[in-house]
């Protein structure tokens, strides 16, 4: 039996426990049946408390008060006035490192969009025509309707153009010659 012991000691050496190191707990260093022997047995429990539902908890009265508020105010807003929310499309250019975020709504036609367009990206886009496109300039914007097509921007009425467009591309007009209405 002396080896056994040993060993045993060997493994409260290396055992992990809780606490601060260096203090020993003489109640951690008894045998697994002690530790055991402090718990009740599954006999001893009340078979009352067992069949009886745990008391209900204390509501807190009005929980969330500002959430639920700002949520219904939100939505009413938005169906009131449907035009102050924005819609926001991504923007992207040939050649440039990065791309841009624009309000849609903020324009009221695609004059006023490719002005913007212009200044925001130093780029020059010349006049959309309707047989030859963006012909002659360096830059053709085009956009990604619903269905994922790729059309040059002008090519449909701007009320169809605001509610199909999902997100805006500056291609070179080199490129742009195969998506022009002939």
């Amino acid at each position: 039996m002396g080896i056994y012991e040993k060993d045993l000691n060997e493994l409260e050496a290396t055992e992990l426990r809780l606490g601060l190191p260096g203090i020993i707990d003489e109640s951690s260093t008894s045998t697994s049946t002690a530790k055991n022997s402090r718990k009740r047995p599954s006999s001893s429990v009340n078979e009352n408390e067992q069949d009886s539902a745990p008391p209900p908890k204390a509501q807190v009265v009005g929980w969330p008060p500002v959430r639920s508020y700002r949520k219904n105010h939100v939505s009413k807003l938005s169906e009131s006035d449907n035009n102050s929310s924005g819609m926001y499309l991504k923007v992207s250019m040939d050649g440039a490192p990065y791309l841009r975020k624009i309000d849609l709504k903020v324009y009221k036609s695609y004059q006023e969009l490719l002005k913007a367009l212009q200044n925001m990206f130093k780029c020059t886009i010349g006049v959309y025509s309707e047989r030859e496109g963006y012909n002659g300039s360096d830059y053709a914007p085009t956009y990604e309707d619903k269905d994922g097509d790729w059309m040059l921007v002008g090519d449909v009425p701007w009320e169809m153009f605001i509610s199909s467009c999902k997100r805006l591309r500056i291609i070179k007009g080199s490129e742009a010659k195969g998506l022009a209405c002939l």
